[in-house]
């Protein structure tokens, strides 16, 4: 049994330290993944509140699931989908503008240089994403920041396995005309650590 299991059969079974595990380890990556769909952080806030309160109160009739993080971004999208096109404010963010920072200081000028460089890898990557398009950039997100398999990707985003591979494929060919292939794993490596 994975520890999603075991956490998820105590959220389950009404043990308090799971919803708390389970809020608490996936609400900062929910809040970014709302800001995916909309820009209103408030519509956010509420659908990930709409959200958790749905999963108390039906907690004793949840299924198993072996992935918690893959559970609640596919039950918030599904969540804001129909919040927004009720709301008819749907908006497909192109990306995120502020990227988190991975900062390791050795010395002054290692720091100095390390934050210089990995700022323009930053914009080159930024130039590289917004050229992709918004599935590209959707894709990428679920398979380098989320973490997410093929197999999910393709449940969460309703399409076959060999096209999930083949738009990640494309996305990372398109960015290495931009920037080298070290400084994209480089980026999404830092953006996991942040997940």
């Amino acid at each position: 049994m994975t520890d999603d299991q075991k956490i998820w059969n105590d959220f389950k079974s009404n043990k308090d330290y799971a919803l708390s595990h389970i809020y608490h380890h996936h609400i900062d990556l929910l809040f970014r993944y709302g800001r995916k769909f909309t820009k209103d952080d408030d519509l956010i806030k509420d659908a990930i509140q709409e959200l958790f309160f749905d999963l108390i109160r039906s907690r004793e009739n949840l299924g198993d699931t072996d992935n918690i993080r893959f559970y609640l971004l596919k039950s918030l999208k599904n969540k804001l989908i129909r919040i927004l096109q009720k709301d008819q404010k749907y908006i497909h963010q192109e990306t995120e503008k502020n990227e988190p920072e991975f900062s390791s200081v050795y010395s002054y000028e290692e720091d100095l240089i390390e934050r210089e460089n990995r700022e323009r890898n930053e914009q080159l990557l930024l130039r590289g994403l917004n050229e992709l398009s918004p599935r590209q950039r959707e894709i990428l997100f679920y398979r380098f920041t989320c973490e997410l398999d093929y197999s999910e990707i393709c449940d969460i985003m309703s399409i076959r396995y060999d096209s999930a591979r083949k738009m990640v494929f494309r996305a990372l060919n398109a960015l290495r005309k931009v920037i080298s292939s070290s400084d994209i794993m480089l980026f999404f490596l830092q953006k996991s650590i942040q997940c």
